[in-house]
């Protein structure tokens, strides 16, 4: 987590740096007192209620860390680290968790007891080099830490007992665009910048980076990078792999820089190394990335179809037709009344197009007019080109967008409020989705039934790539009190189960972390999983790069 576009809600901003030095939640997403206002979570919890044919639970109240109790450090900072390394509980408590479900149950029951040891804030890459070096030496682990949004449980320090300690490494001090080559539209960027900062760098330049993942406002350039994240574009452009031009990273064997031309053909690519590998080889520090111009024109059309299926024939034509919608999201009837975009009745198609240069309206109606062709219903009128800064309309796909964006906020308030809600995603082949589909939602569904005694399992596609579809789906179920994180383990375990059984990945763009690990391990060939051992060991021969992370020492 995390429509299309999260940048817009800020670009009219003087600044969005200033966002980001808010004071940021411990507990769960944003900043404290952003999200929907009372009346409107309470609404949606009382809707949800009448859905899942329940009473609506007393709700918790969100810690203060005052309710905190952190265990003493079993570490203390060497001399030379001690201007970069800070005990801070406030800081512990934010280096804790992530923001999937089990870690906001955790933190709204107050179990931090896998809170880092300490926090590292490093201002160059001399002081990663030297916190690793100490680390290293001392068998302490050292967990890289972006964002903080991870889902899967990539930046917890959990099963680390046999390390003496475990140093969280926060890269917020490295948040400068370093340079900017307008010619071969690249630029050089430090790891830590968050994404409204450097869409702000950019813009005076008439550039973007054009990667807008739903935890755009709070994560960071070496975070997409790491966790190999998907971001706006639903095709064509789909995750962030296609924008690094080179990477340097520091890891405990030395610095390891990439050579920084258009293509490569010299062997395999020491950036596919680095990319996806979750803090596990090495922390990225400085990247150069592929830029784009900035957007002029968009235009959006909100298609209903009988059916899910139905949609996804639409979209798979779509897909192969080389249009490269920028926005190719289908939503079931479930995800499309969940998200205020239609009743239930119906599946939606948000259609999107940009252009930095040219109207996109012929492309729009050709795809429109694929639509029509297996059922679409297209509203008069639908995908009109605005220019950039022109009011949205008040459609289906404007309604979806705000569903979109509010989503992290309003999870956490399901949460609060004793609800299941949490999410997970993969990728199938065209040929295999229908049965793919009915075979997850036959299984997540019994497992639904018998852990919850009921529950809602809705989908929709937020990648589409011409072999085949990224399937997202959304629990929603209620839950017996102070049984939230058993119930959706169960629940999680069948749908990955149920998952990986029907051929399809265990994660598209949510990364791997400690959630995922069994799943990834089946999915591996095992020659690889040897080779990616072989290269932490020469990486990382001390094993301290966040153990746990995709291989096992």
């Amino acid at each position: 987590m995390r429509g299309e576009d999260p940048a817009e809600t800020v670009e009219d901003q003087e600044t969005t740096r200033a966002m980001i030095q808010r004071r940021r939640k411990f507990w769960g997403w944003g900043c404290e007192g952003e999200g929907p206002s009372p009346d409107h979570a309470n609404a949606v919890v009382a809707m949800l209620a009448a859905h899942l044919g329940c009473e609506p639970p007393e709700p918790t109240t969100p810690p203060s860390i005052r309710d905190i109790e952190l265990s003493r450090p079993r570490i203390e900072p060497p001399a030379p680290l001690r201007d970069i390394l800070t005990d801070d509980p406030f800081e512990r408590a934010s280096h804790t968790y992530g923001k999937a479900f089990r870690d906001v149950v955790r933190a709204l029951r107050r179990d931090f007891r896998t809170a880092p040891d300490l926090v590292a804030l490093p201002a160059s890459e001399e002081d990663i080099a030297a916190v690793l070096d100490w680390c290293s030496g001392r068998h302490i682990a050292a967990v890289p830490y972006g964002g903080g949004s991870s889902v899967v449980g990539g930046v917890e320090a959990r099963n680390l007992e046999d390390y003496c300690g475990v140093v969280s490494i926060d890269l917020r001090r490295l948040d400068r665009v370093l340079e900017v080559d307008d010619i071969s539209r690249t630029a050089l960027v430090e790891a830590g910048v968050y994404g409204p900062a450097l869409e702000d760098a950019l813009r005076r330049h008439g550039l973007t980076l054009r990667h807008f993942p739903q935890s755009f406002e709070y994560s960071t350039l070496g975070g997409w990078i790491a966790t190999r994240a998907g971001g706006h574009y639903a095709t064509l452009y789909t995750h962030i792999d296609d924008f690094v031009q080179a990477l340097r990273v520091v890891t405990p064997s030395g610095v390891s820089e990439s050579l920084r031309v258009p293509g490569s053909g010299a062997g395999p690519s020491p950036d596919r190394l680095m990319i996806g590998s979750e803090g596990a080889l090495g922390i990225i520090t400085q990247a150069w990335m592929r830029l784009q111009n900035r957007i002029r024109y968009r235009a959006s059309a909100a298609v209903r179809f009988t059916n899910f299926p139905s949609g996804a024939r639409a979209v798979r034509e779509l897909s192969q037709s080389a249009l490269y919608p920028t926005n190719l999201r289908l939503l079931d009837p479930a995800e499309a009344m969940i998200a205020g975009a239609g009743d239930g009745t119906h599946a939606v198609l948000i259609v999107g197009f940009e252009s930095a240069r040219y109207r996109p309206d012929q492309a729009m109606a050709r795809a429109l007019e694929c639509c029509r062709d297996h059922g679409g219903e297209v509203p008069e009128g639908a995908g009109r080109t605005k220019e950039a800064g022109e009011e949205r309309g008040n459609d289906a796909a404007d309604a979806w967008r705000r569903a979109f964006l509010s989503a992290p906020y309003l999870r956490d308030h399901l949460v609060l409020s004793g609800f299941i809600s949490e999410t997970f995603e993969t990728a199938i082949t065209w040929e295999r989705f229908e049965a793919f589909d009915l075979e997850v939602r036959k299984c997540v569904e019994e497992a639904l039934a018998r852990v919850c005694g009921g529950g809602t399992l809705s989908c929709r596609f937020t990648h589409v790539y011409p072999d085949g579809p990224a399937p997202y789906y959304t629990v929603l179920a209620p839950a017996r009190p102070h049984s939230q994180i058993e119930q959706w383990d169960e629940i999680k375990a069948a749908a990955g189960d149920a998952v990986v059984s029907a051929g399809g990945t265990i994660t598209h763009h949510h990364a791997t972390g400690r959630d995922h690990r069994r799943w990834y391990d089946r999915q591996r060939p095992e020659p690889f999983a040897r080779a990616l051992a072989a290269a932490k060991h020469a990486l990382d021969p001390a094993w301290i790069l966040n153990p746990g992370v995709l291989v096992d020492r």
